[in-house]
């Protein structure tokens, strides 16, 4: 009896240290899998304070709660199911899925980019107050690109973990998406209150308080400036690395050799920082492809005939053209004489 209880409890150990075992390989493969969409992750946490750019204090948080609850939904509800069904089924079409990924990637980097050079950025006007209406119709739209976000950061964190079997495959992907849900939106809830925590400390008797209130008030534009600027970096840098990996699975090897050989000689030519040296190569070279094709992209959208940038460069410019019509019609008063 006491043979067999004893047998019995090492196999009870050994199941044990094989559930531990596989709880340590879904957290690493979880890992690597959000690590891969960090580029789309830093865009994420870029774009949504936007959203509640000049909104009232104490609206702030109740907004951001709803953003990411709806994120939360398009990844679990709808996103998962398709990814775990694609990769189960038709796994093939992931390269050519993350590739459009990759581009549109790309596309958003580069657009970022054209906008503050030509002086095209789009401006939010201030708003204290807004209506439940237009408070929902900010939610929706915000869930809507947090969507396409959303989409990317899946399928990239998908091909992560592609040779996985399929349960394990949907825990990590699970993970990968409440994790980053909470990341996100945990950040831009600090940031958004961010001001607020500088004021509050600004406010009280204590010296060394008021100057980090004062530091943090007078530091958050520029911290939103970095965040912005680190966001277009990155997208440029995976969604180039994506096509350049992308098109050496595809069979088209010139490209990815060419990166490869370059890395390799970065490597070797600084055998002390070669790991550091080199990564920073495929990365710098990955970001330049990432421009290259976004600055097509964006070219197709906003100059060509058929690009919906075409049309609306044409309807900013009858904008102006009525805008310059009503001033002749309803002249300013002359000036009163002397």
């Amino acid at each position: 009896m006491s043979a067999g209880l004893f047998a019995l409890l090492d196999d009870v150990a050994v199941l044990a240290r094989l559930a531990a075992a596989s709880i340590d390989d879904v957290g690493a493969a979880a890992g690597r899998a959000s690590v891969k969409a960090a580029g789309v992750v830093v865009d994420d946490t870029a774009v949504t304070p936007q959203y509640v750019h000049g909104v009232a204090a104490e609206r702030e948080l109740p907004i951001i709660k709803k953003i990411a609850i709806g994120s939360l939904r398009n990844k679990l509800l709808f996103i998962l199911p398709a990814a775990l069904l694609l990769s189960q089924f038709v796994p093939r079409l992931l390269t050519p899925i993350l590739m459009l990924g990759g581009t549109y990637l790309c596309y958003e980097g580069a657009e970022k980019i054209w906008e503050k050079l030509s002086g095209h950025e789009e401006h939010q006007e201030l708003a204290s107050e807004i209506s439940p209406e237009a408070e929902q119709s900010m939610v929706t739209g915000a869930i809507r690109t947090d969507f396409i976000l959303s989409a990317e950061i899946m399928v990239i964190s998908l091909n992560e973990v592609a040779d996985e079997s399929f349960l394990p495959r949907a825990i990590i992907l699970t993970l990968v998406a409440i994790g980053i849900t909470i990341l996100v939106y945990g950040v831009v809830g600090l940031i958004v209150k961010m001001d607020d925590i500088g004021v509050s400390l600004s406010e009280r008797k204590s010296a060394a308080a008021q100057k980090i209130g004062h530091g943090l008030v007078r530091g958050m534009p520029g911290l939103l400036n970095v965040i912005s600027i680190v966001g277009t970096a990155a997208m440029l840098w995976v969604g180039g690395h994506i096509l350049l990996v992308g098109t050496d699975d595809l069979g088209w090897h010139g490209l990815y050799d060419i990166v490869h050989h370059l890395e390799e000689g970065a490597h070797d030519a600084l055998p002390a920082i070669g790991a550091v040296v080199g990564w920073l190569t495929n990365t710098a070279l990955s970001a330049v492809i990432g421009l290259v094709v976004g600055a097509v992209v964006v070219a197709v959208m906003h100059f060509l005939p058929f690009g919906p940038g075409h049309g609306k460069e044409d309807a900013d410019v009858e904008a102006d053209s009525n805008s310059d019509a009503e001033s002749e019609n309803h002249p300013s008063a002359p000036p009163s004489a002397e």
